[in-house]
This record gives structure tokens, sequence and C-alpha cells, in this order.
């Protein structure tokens, strides 16, 4: 199923030793191979570096989420409060990537630090874990969102059919895959223009929020810190659902060998982008309290569209066309990443071999993208989604707080390193502390969910030993997989990488 890190070719039968003549070699051809490179191309600029990270953050979340963190935190004041603390918090975490991308220079994200820094096992079960739940699940949350918001100005009157909702869905997903797999200039140019729709519906928001503000509509937020107390045990619950609606800065880290001068354009890139998110986020939070109460918005399960239905008239068709481009850009920008981490996790031998290949002529690593896909459909017609997204929640922020705090370990361990861009050491104590005390917090809070994610999450340590760790695999176990991937590698049109170094 899976390989010894890190191999070039296919160990039965040698097919495919890189590109003849621009396309994978028939079976039994005589021709002699002319050697191309075939490597993922630099074509990630700052402007689509932007447009990756902020087209990421800005889905369903800030759309959705506020109802989350008011809920769990009890006042108009500590909501706010709370919104600005998780941008900060990301900001904190973005900059502690910013430093690991420009001196570890390998795409993959998470995955990679945790390799670097701690090992394969926990560098394994934290692609395991992204594989089997985090990224089909938070994919399918987001298309959902999607197909519901493109729906919506065609039932005005009525409620919309479910299965309505999930076939756009799917459509929108494969659409999705299909871009991705074609063409890495046409998926970042895209995400660009679904990035100034993503602004366009933030600012539709915020601006008739600032006219209420200089009208004095300030009702809402006259005692604003009263109402129910934050409990300790609403706290964890107001982050997680802060920072998903954040979630995403990281992404660009997942494709750093493909970014262009990657030690200037990541950092700047990442503070850029926070910088826009956090000011938007909380001004739009703002907006939503200038129109709606506190009780009113716990009522909503859309605040944008009951926003914008009491304030904008016939225009309020509008929000849900741009929420939907919204969520399609995460989509987007999410495949788009997290496939580079399946592809560099399959190169360190840690996922099937196939899916570290490169198509001949796209240059896309669509093994990657494409396996996405059925896991994704399996997840959009079971199950409650949002359950799943909270069970693996805590795994998120575990392994995302556990790559950080690498970032410590490696300032002592490996102190000559070249790090263009550094960081002062307390903002990643801070961010690692955070995150870790904030998981810790949950199984306290909500010991149902975060222990099912956990025992979810432990299921990568048998495994890991089971596909990578045990050699004596039956005979005819290696040659079937040696089949399955010669025969993908023909009908895909792909090869393995050449010249591969590690970093």
């Amino acid at each position: 199923m899976v390989r010894k890190p890190v191999v070039s070719t296919i160990s039965n039968g040698g097919y495919l030793q890189g590109n003849v003549n621009g396309r994978p070699p028939s079976l039994g051809s005589k021709e002699p191979p002319r050697q191309e490179k075939v490597v993922l191309k630099k074509k990630i600029t700052l402007l689509r570096g932007i447009s990756i990270i902020i087209g990421t953050i800005i889905g369903a979340g800030i759309f959705i989420s506020p109802k989350g963190v008011l809920q769990n935190t009890g006042s108009v004041g500590m909501s706010l409060i709370i919104w600005t603390v998780c941008g900060v918090l990301s900001l904190f975490g973005a900059l502690s990537y910013a430093e690991l991308g420009t001196s570890i220079k390998k795409s993959g994200g998470h995955y990679t630090y945790i390799l670097e820094v701690f090992g394969p096992l926990p560098a394994f079960v934290r692609v395991w874990v992204e594989l089997l739940i985090i990224r089909p699940a938070a994919t399918a949350v987001i298309s959902l969102a999607f197909g519901r918001y493109i729906l919506e100005p065609f039932f005005i009157q009525c409620e919309i059919p479910e299965f309505a909702i999930k076939l756009i869905t799917a459509v929108g997903i494969t659409v999705v895959m299909v871009l991705n797999s074609m063409s890495v200039s046409w998926s970042a140019r895209i995400q660009i223009f679904l990035t100034f729709c993503k602004l366009t519906a933030i600012l539709i928001i915020i601006v008739p929020g600032v006219m209420q503000l200089i009208k004095g509509q300030t009702q809402h937020f006259k005692d604003a810190f009263s109402g129910r107390d934050a409990s300790i045990m609403g706290l964890p619950l107001a982050f997680y659902y802060g920072m998903y609606a954040y979630a995403g800065w990281f992404y660009l880290n997942f494709v750093t060998e493909e970014v262009e001068n990657p030690e200037k354009t990541i950092p700047l890139a990442i503070c850029i982008s926070m910088a826009i998110v956090t000011i938007g986020y909380v001004l739009t939070n703002v907006a939503y309290f200038t129109t709606i109460s506190g009780e009113e918005l716990l009522l909503s399960d859309a605040v944008a569209v009951t926003f914008s239905e009491r304030l904008l008239g016939n225009f309020s068709l509008a929000v849900p066309i741009f929420v939907a481009l919204s969520c399609f850009g995460s989509m987007n920008g999410g495949v788009f990443a997290v496939s580079r981490l399946f592809y560099v996790a399959s190169r360190e031998g840690h996922l099937p071999e196939i899916l570290s290949m490169i198509h001949v002529r796209k240059h896309t690593p669509l093994p990657a993208v494409i396996v996405l896909h059925p896991l994704t459909m399996i997840m959009l017609f079971s199950g409650d989604l949002y359950s799943l997204l909270n069970f693996l929640s805590f795994a998120r922020w575990l392994f995302i707080g556990l790559a950080v705090a690498g970032l410590i370990y490696l300032r002592y361990k490996r102190p000559d390193m070249h790090r263009p861009f550094k960081v002062p050491l307390f903002i990643p104590a801070l961010f690692s502390f955070t995150c870790l005390f904030m998981v810790a917090l949950s199984l306290y809070s909500d010991p149902f969910s975060t222990g099912i994610g956990f025992v979810i999450t432990l299921t990568g340590v048998p495994a890991y030993y089971l596909f990578i760790i045990w050699d004596e695999k039956p005979k005819w176990f290696r040659r079937m997989s040696g089949r399955i991937t010669r025969t993908l590698q023909i009908i895909l049109e792909v090869v393995p990488e050449e010249d591969y170094h590690k970093l």
C-alpha cells in the first residue's frame, strides 16, 4: 500500500522512469527514454499567495459561526473580544509558520514540520487523520454551505430540498477537483477572483454597519458584557468556533515549493492577509450587532442573510450569491493546498506512491487531488458533518500547536539553521501554549466529542506499524500493489517527480 521513503521509481518492473516524449510510456515500449524534468512549477506570486490565504480563510465561517461564539461566551462584548483574540492568535500562529516555511523550504505544512522535529510516527498520524476525516469532512461542510447559499435565491418562499442541496454540492466539489487537476495557474487565477468576491461580501455587511453606527444605532452595545458569564466550559468551544473561522492561514505553507521567492513572499503574504482578515472579521461582527440583538443572532442559522434581509431590502438577494462564491473559494483553496500535503506525505513514503506523482503535461499532482473526491462524497452523504468536525477540531489544533512548539525546539537544537525570517520566541510560545491548553480544556468541557476524536486519531498508530514499519508483507500483496500503481500511472498519465533532493 505504501513504500519506504524516498523512492523515485516503481520497484517492480521499472515502468515510468521519468517522462518519455512528454508522456508515460506504453507497456512494452522499446523507445529509449528521453529525460525531461517533471516537477511542480513555481507559480505562486505574492498576489496569488495572499489570495490563497484570504480565499481559504474567508468561507462560510464568518457568515454563520458568530452564533457559536456568542452562544459560548454569553455576551456581545465577550464575543467581540474572542473574535479579536482569535485573530491575534492566528496572526501569531501564521508568523510562526512564516519562520518554519522559510527555514524548511518543503511543502506539506504541519506534516512536514512535525516530521522534521518529532519524527515519522506523529507526522504519519497527522496526515492519516487529515486524509481520512478532517479534509473530506471540512470540504463537505463548506461545500454544503455553498450548495445551500447558491440555491437560496431560487427558494425564497419555501424550504430548499436537501437532495437539491447535496446534488449541487456534489457538482461544486467535482468542479473544484477538476479545476485543481487541470492547471495550477487557472486555479490560482480563479482564487484571486474569488478572493475579491469574498472581500466584496464582507464589505456589503461592513459598510451598512458603519452607516448604522454613524446614525447612532448602538443600542445593542449598551451593557455589552451583561448576560450570562463566560464559563470555563464554554471558552474552549468559543475558541474552536473563532479559530475555525480563521482557519486557513497555514495553507500557503502547504505549497512552499511552488512559491516564488518564498523567503520574502511567505512572510509578506501572511502579514498582509491576516491584517485584512482580522480587521474585516471584527468589523463584520460589529456590523451584525448594529442591526441584530444578541438574542436574535442566536435564533438565526445564517446571520449574514438575516442581517441583509433586515437592512438591504431587495439587494439582500446578492448576499447569498457572494457567500456561495466565498464558500467556493474556500473549497478551491483548501483542495489546492491539502493535495500538496498528501503529495509530500507520499513522497516521504507515508502514503501510497501514486499520490506523489505529477501529470506529465499539466505539472499538477493529479492523484493527490482526485483522492479527495470519493472520500468527500462519502462524507457528504453520511451523518452529521458538523459533529464530525467537532470530533476532529481538537486534533487539528493539537498538531498545529505541536508544530509551532517544534519551532522553539529547533531554535535550541539547531541554532545555526538558516532563518531568513525570525519571530520573537514569545510569539510561538504563547500560541502553542494556548492551543495545547484549549485542547486539554476541551477534554473537560466536551469529553464525548473530543474523546471520539482522540480515539480516531489513535488509530493512526497501529496503521503506521501495519503499513509503514511492517516489512514482511505477503508477496501477493506487493505484486498487486505494484500492478495497481503501474495501471493508475498509465491511465492518469503521471510519473514520479525527478531530481528530488531533501532540503
